[in-house]
């Protein structure tokens, strides 16, 4: 066979394996040096074996890439050619790697003799997302030689990015072609049959280890707390251990296990900014399910809780998720399994009065809550969080950028009984890429994506727009000119006003508006508080991208967040005085 038609069966045979594995979408960018993979990964949509997503843009697709793996769970394929297009992918990938979404990113290179001789678009790509990655193969130039190999190589991929002892991540194929690269594929090496992928991993589900699920089953008359993250396992299992505990749920919305519940808080946050209200409900357990809210007071608060408080945190796959450092101990178990357990090991009565007084202050915080929000008709970021998320549809998802819209959206959420699905990329915690992230969610689970983000995250990404009029995705934008953050941030208050907008409040210089509808997307702007959900279900009803603007005031902002922390703390005072248990 020539080189081109070496080179077209590998790539047809990789592409053969990652279908039979389970991949169903793939992002090609446009470049040269990636033509075998990409006229495979083409061939292969239009037999109706994947969904093919061409972008401009590499940081984009890895993003894009990225939705698709955190709204289902398996990879997508991102392709890349060579050089500074590779090194795009590396944010997406860092996410996936933090993110613990399974990814396949695959990078074309120059074959071994234009290395280091100054060939152009060359860079060293082995190893260059070193630190982030599940596994790393570059097999060199496809030799028909090694063809009894390529099924194994393209297999364990999708293994390797689904089921790997680390859990599920990235992974990166570096794969070199020569000249001449377009081909025609031959016979592929003989797969196996039925359809079925070369390799399937067996790996025992991690089971919750029997010993600490009699040790958390025997706390039920200690006061203790739940603190529920994404990745808390199954709604039902979370509260069926607490009620038998007795003990409250902190329930972040991308758990899944803020519902109206008697063992649900919701605003945690709000509650634990009082410090009479912290130190009167310290607990003597905690259990954390997941990954840990992104809210620095929850965090802080289980971090210093002390060395005499046992705490346990429960996550799928192996992930040191105490940023404190204060956990007793670190279990790999499906959460759902392990809440279950306990639950049905509880034999003793809950302590009396514990998680009756977390309900109340809930309730009162809630109240608190929603009085302020009624007394302000202009939209503030607060009640677009609360408006957003009770207006997207329980089957919709929501993507919330990591800045405070994903903040707003944990203290001021409300509790719902069929919630849509919260997804963020809290991995590494960037705003970047959000929009792209969307956009995959919606190619994946094409019903009602929503995206809530800030003006500089939306105009961080607005490269993505290109691709979202096919997506459908609506996308609400909290537009307080500039980085709204950094007000709640000491900077603000330690810098002078005109040197901390020229570094942290950054105020655009382009018009969020005119950049959407540059894209072709239709904006519709928003002027008051009661207009967001009816724009939002609106914009979902006529099923295509359109660009929801609400705009508000960073001053404004960091007060009315202010009047709700006071409004919070007079209610739990009232309740105070009843005396907390």
């Amino acid at each position: 066979m020539s080189v081109g038609e070496v080179q077209a069966t590998f790539a047809s045979t990789l592409v053969d394996e990652w279908v039979r594995g389970g991949v169903a979408h793939a992002a090609v960018c446009p470049g040269s040096r990636s033509t075998p993979l990409a006229l495979a990964l083409s061939r292969a949509a239009r037999e109706g074996r994947l969904s093919l997503n061409v972008v401009l843009d590499e940081r984009v697709a890895g993003f894009w890439a990225l939705g698709v793996g955190r709204a289902t769970g398996r990879p997508a394929v991102v392709v890349t050619t060579s050089g500074t297009a590779a090194a795009e992918l590396h944010p997406a990938v860092v996410e996936a790697h933090h993110g613990r979404v399974p990814l396949i990113a695959c990078t074309a290179d120059r074959p071994p003799e234009l290395h280091h001789v100054g060939a152009p678009q060359t860079i060293e790509q082995v190893g260059l997302y070193a630190g982030a990655l599940r596994w790393e193969v570059s097999p060199g130039v496809p030799d028909p030689g090694e063809a009894a190999s390529w099924r194994s190589l393209g297999s364990r991929l999708v293994a390797e990015a689904c089921s790997g002892p680390a859990g599920p991540g990235p992974v990166h194929a570096n794969l070199a072609f020569r000249e001449p690269l377009v081909g025609e594929a031959g016979e592929l090496p003989p797969g196996r049959p039925g359809g079925a992928p070369w390799h399937r991993v067996a790996r025992p589900a991690p089971q919750a280890p029997a010993g600490l699920v009699q040790e958390v089953a025997g706390w039920a008359g200690r006061r203790g707390v739940v603190v529920a993250g994404a990745g808390a396992g199954p709604q039902e299992a979370v509260h069926a251990m607490a009620e038998a505990l007795g003990w409250p749920v902190l329930a972040c919305p991308r758990s899944g296990a803020r519902r109206p519940r008697k063992t649900t808080v919701a605003a945690a946050d709000a509650l634990l900014r009082d410090p009479g209200f912290a130190s009167h409900h310290r607990p003597e357990a905690v259990v954390r399910l997941g990954e840990p809210w992104a809210s620095r007071v929850v965090g802080e608060w289980c971090g210093g809780l002390g060395e005499d408080v046992d705490q346990v945190v429960v996550g799928e796959g192996w992930a040191w998720a105490d940023p404190g450092r204060v956990a007793s101990v670190v279990a790999e178990a499906e959460p759902g399994s392990f809440c279950r357990a306990v639950a049905a090991r509880v034999g003793r009565r809950p302590a009396e009065g514990w998680l009756a007084s977390w309900a109340d202050a809930e309730a009162g915080a809630q109240e608190a809550i929603s009085g302020v929000l009624d007394e302000h008709p202009e939209p503030t970021e607060p009640g677009v969080a609360r408006a957003v998320m009770a207006s997207v549809p329980a089957e919709g998802t929501l993507v919330v950028a990591s800045s405070m819209p994903v903040r707003d959206l944990e203290w001021y959420g409300p509790a719902l009984e069929a919630p849509a699905r919260v997804l963020a990329n809290r991995g590494a915690n960037g705003i970047d890429g959000t929009l792209a992230t969307a956009l995959g969610v919606a190619a994946a689970t094409p019903r009602g994506v929503v995206a809530l983000v800030g003006d500089l995250a939306f105009l961080h990404d607005a490269g993505a727009l290109a691709g979202a009029g096919a997506a459908g995705v609506v996308v609400v934008v909290v537009d307080n000119g500039g980085g709204g953050i950094f007000s709640f941030l000491p900077q603000a208050r330690m810098l002078g006003g005109e040197e901390f907008e020229l570094l942290f409040g950054t105020r655009p210089r382009v018009d969020v508006g005119e950049v959407a509808a540059g894209y072709g997307l239709n904006v519709v702007e928003v002027e008051e508080a009661a207009g967001v959900g009816r724009a939002l279900r609106r914009a979902l009803e006529r099923g295509r991208a359109e660009v929801v603007r609400v705009r508000t005031d960073r001053a404004a902002n960091v007060a009315v967040h202010a009047e709700l922390h006071r409004a919070v703390a007079g209610a739990i005072r009232e309740r105070g005085e009843r005396g907390w248990c």
